[in-house]
């Protein structure tokens, strides 16, 4: 009765995320995480199928492993047979199961035991299927556990039915860098602190990422160890294929002046400079910098260009320090928090701002915040809980920064 009781509970909550969550990604998100707490299972994902390509891809996954760049054909594993067959299935023994010849799932580590995977059926065709990996007691999943996946499953295809979702996930993104299995240790009285525990994590060239997570998370560590501001303890960080785990001095310096740009919430502009001043002291430290004079017209300040920072206002300190970020025409942007200490208005400047890097620069913004808002303008939204990844979800149609609201 209590199980019954608890299921019933979990429909209800689904019920609520599909009907009344204005976006539809975070409906799904949303009703992934009822599942996977209600089943304490480990990890799971939702799959669509893009039919021009008859390939699926996870729109939004939960787990240790980054699937944001895989594809699976239709027809193939797991996740494709119950796409094509319309068919619910539950893999009691993975390692000895005829249908399962390995997962996504399957790296870094993680290994796929139990598995109950059902299709998302709008009535008239399939367009997916929900995934859902591992017990956390390492127990087997039942029917009545399956029934509850399979209401999810039909209600999340309706709501995608209703809601018009155009499904193209055809692309398949460049990969900029790589964090395989990073472990960051700090010292702690007479032992470490683990503050990273395992990331595993892709970037890609040209896109926004925010990554979310509550104070202490690992959130800043991580995006310091990309950025060459800190060294990983263990594990590998890739650049572009090259192992830069390691980095020799000189190495480091020429990649955090040439490859990396970075905003803070503190704009650490030199205050005996002028905003110009301020940019091309950025510029001279890199071999083929954009003109300070267009870094600066970039971010709307070309007219305050012979203005000290003292006579500007917090907005437009944070936009000469994106100048500055950008005069260097770097591959990557790391920015941590750097809306925190302006209102809403000016935000939406400065977030506008970042968005036209993005978009006509090509260049990849990675940015932390504690702001869920800002995450609905990403192309991916990471979540960092407990120094690991807990999810990571693509935004299908990201939000322009005039269109948040906080």
């Amino acid at each position: 009765m209590a199980e019954e009781t608890r299921y019933t509970k979990a429909t209800w909550q689904i019920m609520e995320q599909l009907l009344e969550v204005d976006s539809l990604e975070d409906a799904l998100a949303g009703s992934l995480d009822i599942i996977l707490k209600t089943l304490n299972s480990e990890a799971g994902a939702i799959w669509l199928l893009d039919p021009k390509t008859d390939r699926l891809s996870p729109v939004f996954h939960v787990g240790p492993t980054d699937l944001t760049n895989v594809s699976v054909e239709n027809g193939l594993g797991i996740e494709g047979i119950v796409t094509k067959t319309g068919k619910s299935v539950i893999v009691e023994d993975a390692a000895n199961d005829p249908r399962f010849d390995g997962t996504v799932f399957d790296e870094n580590g993680f290994v796929t035991k139990t598995m109950i995977c059902v299709p998302l059926n709008d009535l008239n065709n399939v367009i997916g299927c929900v995934q859902i990996v591992n017990k956390k007691d390492g127990g087997l999943y039942d029917k009545e556990e399956l029934r509850l996946c399979e209401h999810m499953a039909s209600l999340a295809a309706i709501t995608i039915s209703e809601k018009g979702l155009i499904v193209d996930l055809s692309e398949k993104k460049e990969v900029l860098a790589v964090l395989k299995d990073v472990i960051k240790e700090f010292p702690s009285g007479d032992g470490v602190s683990r503050v990273l525990k395992g990331i595993n994590l892709e970037l890609f060239k040209n896109e926004f990422v925010v990554v979310l997570g509550e104070s202490g998370c690992g959130k800043s560590t991580m995006m310091n160890i990309i950025g060459g501001m800190d060294f990983l303890t263990e594990g590998q960080l890739l650049i572009e294929g090259r192992d830069f785990s390691h980095p020799t001095d000189a190495e480091l310096t020429r990649f955090r002046r040439e490859y990396v740009g970075f905003i803070f919430q503190a704009y650490n502009l030199m205050p005996n400079l002028t905003a110009l001043e301020n940019v091309r002291f950025i510029a001279e430290l890199v071999d083929d910098p954009m003109p300070p004079e267009e870094a600066l017209a970039k971010v709307g300040l070309a007219s305050r260009a012979g203005n000290y920072p003292g006579q500007l206002s917090g907005g437009q300190q944070q936009r000469v320090s994106i100048a500055r970020a950008i005069v260097k025409k770097p591959r990557l942007i790391l920015a941590d928090e750097p809306t925190a200490a302006l209102d809403y208005t000016t935000s939406i400047e400065v977030l506008g701002v970042i968005e036209d890097i993005v978009h006509n620069q090509g260049t990849t913004v990675m940015m932390v915040t504690h702001n869920p808002e800002i995450a609905k303008m990403a192309d991916r939204v990471v979540k960092v809980r407990g120094g690991k990844i807990a999810s990571i979800k693509k935004n299908m149609h990201p939000l322009r920064a005039t269109e948040l609201v906080w």
